[in-house]
């Protein structure tokens, strides 16, 4: 079973944080009561809701035990439990929903949106951020090393990861259940220290898939591979650095009161 590692995560956390950050300056909220963090991860957006809302109850929960060991040591004032994007239902209506880069991994996400904001509050806000990279060179270039004959027998099967749909899919989707949906893409172009440094990003994320359908000596030569074709999609810059290119896609939708 795949293990999430939140010290593999946490090496970026400046840049992880960011997105969370500004999905949290989207939220058309002053004062709820109760705020619900889904798929917290090792904490770092859950403290982002606890500092600015501290007369909110805040409590989280992600599907890693390991995720929790560190968010729970990160923030022992939180309640944090075990579950699943996909499944969870809040045991009441809740304010706020808010869910940093966690349904790009939950398949047929819309519907779980659309009950999500049935489930809110009146008056309360869905505010979801995910990844929308499949098609960047980061994650194209795993799946052309994963199709190299080396790797033939491993990943007989490919890795599926759903595309986000189109921006039109989300609205119509949650129109009928919200009263306002909000929907914008960022593209954020992290300065980076050479393609190792890319590599240890997506470790963390889009990469532990493939490594983990590998024995040790096959995941070197996979990240051997994938590290040379990374050096040549990523240029560096004049200061020796990479930008690497990251779209979000963003959403809040505000129920009617």
């Amino acid at each position: 079973m795949s293990v999430w590692s939140a010290e593999q995560y946490l090496k970026f956390e400046d840049e992880r944080t960011r997105p969370a950050r500004d999905l949290l300056n989207g939220v058309p909220l002053d004062a709820p009561r109760s705020v619900v963090d889904v798929g917290c991860g090792p904490g770092n957006s859950t403290e982002l809701l606890v500092e600015r809302y501290p007369k909110a109850t805040v409590s989280a929960f992600d599907s890693s035990a390991e995720m929790l060991v560190a968010a729970r040591k990160r923030l022992p004032g939180v309640a944090f439990a075990q579950a699943s994007a996909e499944t969870w239902t809040p045991d009441a209506p809740p304010d706020l929903i808010y869910a940093n880069a966690v349904f790009q991994w939950v398949p047929d996400h819309v519907a779980v949106l659309v009950r999500l904001v049935e489930a809110l509050a009146p008056g309360g806000v869905l505010a979801v951020q995910m990844p929308d990279n499949q098609q960047e060179p980061s994650h194209a270039m795993m799946r052309a090393v994963a199709a190299e004959s080396d790797f033939a027998e491993a990943f007989r099967t490919p890795i599926a990861r759903e595309v986000l749909p189109s921006v039109g899919v989300y609205y119509d989707a949650l129109k009928p259940v919200a009263a306002r949906v909000e929907i914008w893409r960022t593209t954020y172009h992290h300065v980076l220290g050479g393609a190792d440094a890319i590599v240890e990003w997506v470790k963390g994320t889009g990469l532990r898939p493939f490594l983990d359908r590998l024995d040790a000596a096959q995941q070197n030569e996979f990240l051997a591979r994938y590290t040379e074709r990374l050096a040549a999609e990523y240029p560096r810059q004049a200061d020796g650095r990479e930008l690497f290119r990251f779209p979000r896609l963003f959403i809040v939708a505000t129920k009617a009161v």
